[in-house]
Formats: C-alpha cells, structure tokens, sequence
C-alpha cells in the first residue's frame, strides 16, 4: 500500500503542481497522518454505501416490490443530489469551520444507513438514498480541497493518495463484503454494517480531526469562469462520457451476472471482490506510466473498458470468458478515475477548489444519468443491452479524447487554456 500511495504522490507532485497550505503545522506528524486516515476511512464508508446496492440489487427489487430497473434509482438518487450538493456546498460553506461541516456529513452517512436498512417499502430507501447524496457531494469536494491542509506542504500530495485509498478499499473490500454479508444474513445486515463503519469514521473523525477555519469560498464568477472555457467543456463531457459508460453497465452487473450467465450469488461475490482487486492494481500501474502520457494512458483504459463491455452479451454462456472481461473491466476502471482526475486539475491549475468541484458534480451526474437511462434500457430491452449502451458511450469518450490530438508534451499547455 505504501508503494501505492508513494507512487501515485509523485505523479501527482510531477503532473500538478498544485499549490496547498497545511494549516496543521502545531500538529504532532502523528496526529496529522492519523487525521488523513481518519478521513479515509469516511471515503471508505460513503463510498461502500455509494455503490452498496449494486451487489445487492435484485434482493432488494424483490422484497420491496420493484423490477431491477426501478431499484437502480437506489444508485441513481443519490447521483443527482450529490451533483447539486457538491458545488453548493461550496459556494455556501465560506464561513464555516470544515471540521464542522464533515462531521455534519458524516452524521448523515449514518442516518442514511440506517433508514436504507429499516426501509418498509422503496419510498423510504429512496430517502435515505437521498441523505446519502446530500452528504457525497460536499464531502468529496471538501475532503480533497482540505487534505492538503491536514500535514505539512511538502506531504500534501501523499495525504491526497491516501485518502483515495479509501475508493479503492471499499471497491476491493466494501462491495463485496456487504454482498457476502446479504448471503449469510439480508441486505438490511449489509446496510447496518455499513452504518457501523460510519459510525467509526464519524467517531475517528470527531477525535482526530483538527479546526479547518475558512480560507476561501467558491464564488459563482469561478465555476463561470471554469464553464467558460472550452477545454474544460470538452474534458468535463469526455469525463460525463465515461463514467456515464461505466456506471449505465455496473449497476446492472449483478442482474447480468445471475440471470445472463448463471452465476450465483458466492460467486458474484469472489467476482466482485476480483474486479476491485484488478481495480486496486490497475491504480498502482497507471501511476507509473500517467506522467510519461496521460493522454494515451486514458485513451487505453477507456478502451479496453469499451471493448469489455461489448463483448460481455457475446461471452454470456461462457463464465470463464464472463469473469475475463469483467476483470479486464476492473483494470480499466481501477485506472480511469486517476487520470481522468489528474486531467481536470491540469485544465484548472488556476482555480483549483473550483475545478474539483465541477469535476465530483459531473461524475454524480454522470453516475445518476448512467445508471437511471441503463434502468429504463434494462427495462425495455433487457440487461444485454445495458452493456450494449455503455460500450457506445466509451466509444464516444474515445473520440473526445482524441479530439485533443496527441501531443503529450504540450498537452498541459492545451488543457490550462
């Protein structure tokens, strides 16, 4: 994991130099790395919750009454109001302690569990879907905006790796696991257990955190700004493109899994958990080779996740040939979010606190729209034709990326323009 996190840090360092200010300086090292992990570990809980209901879809369809394309608004819901959450959150938090805010943030995690877990009927796991995305949001934009500040300057880079290992942990370790846990108990276990482990991150958070006074707010002339120039257009449609291909497909997954290829539900399990495990090694190859080329770094990813999800409805009746291209799906998408990020922040080096926040509401966008037009697909024409969908969208995201051309020397240079 160190290796990991040193690697991605140098990328980073080499690729953004972005300037931060660690406002944490009185802070033992200790205390100031216990403080990232602390916030890690609320990356690993929102985003296990996030993306819980995918291993547990057609469980939850069945006893709340509702076909597998109307239970995906579980993914969908919370994609929507994060999308708004993240910049508002922003534009309206200037004068409020960040300590305060995400441990506000995490309070809803926790009620968002809970409720999920009790739910009587699917109305009331919409709203707990709902408080999930009014705390994703803001969190994501907050916990990257404050990382930097949590340990010294020249450390910045390397608390913003670690606190992405959280993505990576509940993608290996959280989905799969609230999967597992729905074999041996119900879904409800699966959301309780992830209430608990929001509940640790709040109590970690509420110990280790330290005061985050208010620096600076977004104001709305920034995102104006942002919006205004047409390689961040372009990028922040090439980034809607992908994760749209990605998210239309995932979320269905399952439901593909069980009805088109015959796998049970173990077996998704040990499938799931490859996928992440592939993902979390992808992470740590791409690192490698992101600075010499982050352009033809994305352009590949993108398109073995294309050509992954093309072939999954042709490979059906095989499993061997299933479980193939989902864990070629896992390399793909373990490195797409890296570079994808590293991208964005190349076309804001100016107005940074800005550009993550465009960047984490088009991802919500891109996860709600994705996942609600794979849900009528499902519904209409089948999951196959779901995958069908997300491969034509990677296609287009292909496109967008080479529109760029493929000069990587002068490739920042095109982007801050």
């Amino acid at each position: 994991m160190e290796k990991n996190m040193a690697a991605i840090s140098a990328q980073n360092d080499s690729l953004l130099d972005l300037p931060v200010h660690a406002t944490s300086s009185a802070a033992s090292p200790l205390r100031s790395w216990l403080s990232v992990v602390a916030v890690a570990i609320g990356a690993f809980a929102f985003v296990t919750t996030e993306f819980l209901p995918v291993g547990l879809l057609p469980q939850i369809a069945r006893d709340l009454g509702v076909s597998p394309g109307t239970a995906g608004l579980m993914v969908t819901t919370p994609g929507v109001i994060a999308a708004i959450s993240a910049p508002a959150l922003m534009l309206g938090a200037g004068r409020i302690n960040r300590r305060l805010i995400l441990l506000m943030l995490s309070v809803l995690l926790l009620a968002s569990n809970l409720i999920s877990a009790m739910a009587p009927g699917f109305g009331t796991m919409l709203l707990g879907r709902a408080l999930l995305g009014a705390a994703l949001g803001g969190f994501w934009t907050l916990a990257l905006a404050t990382s930097a500040r949590l340990v010294k300057e020249e450390h910045a880079a390397k608390a913003t790796a670690m606190i992405l290992t959280g993505v990576t942990f509940a993608t290996v370790i959280g989905v799969p696991l609230g999967t597992f846990i729905s074999t041996l108990a119900s879904w409800r276990a699966s959301f309780i257990a992830t209430g608990v482990l929001a509940a640790v991150a709040l109590a970690a958070q509420a110990l280790l955190l330290p005061s985050l006074p208010s620096k600076a707010a977004i104001r709305f002339s920034d995102l104006g700004a942002l919006l205004g120039r047409a390689t961040i257009r372009k990028s922040l449609l090439m980034v809607a493109l992908v994760f749209g291909a990605h998210f239309s497909a995932y979320t269905y997954v399952t439901p593909f899994l069980v009805q088109s290829a015959g796998f049970s539900l173990p077996a998704i399990t040990s499938v799931l958990l490859g996928f992440g495990f592939v993902g979390f090694v992808s992470n740590f190859g791409i690192s490698t080779t992101v600075s010499r080329n982050l352009q033809l770094s994305l352009f590949s990813m993108v398109a073995i996740l294309m050509v992954a999800l093309l072939a999954l409805p042709l490979l059906h009746a095989s499993q061997a040939g299933v479980v193939t291209m989902v864990l070629a799906w896992g390399v793909a998408f373990g490195a797409i979010p890296l570079c994808a990020s590293i991208w964005l922040q190349l076309s804001s080096p100016d107005l940074p606190e800005a550009g993550s926040a465009l960047f984490v509401s088009i991802v919500q966008v891109a996860i709600a729209v994705g996942s609600s037009t794979g849900g009528v697909v499902v519904d209409s024409l089948g999951i196959p034709a779901t995958l069908w969908l997300g491969g034509a969208l990677a296609l287009a995201s292909l496109a967008v990326i080479a529109s760029f051309g493929f000069n990587n020397k002068n490739l920042a240079e095109t982007l801050s323009q």
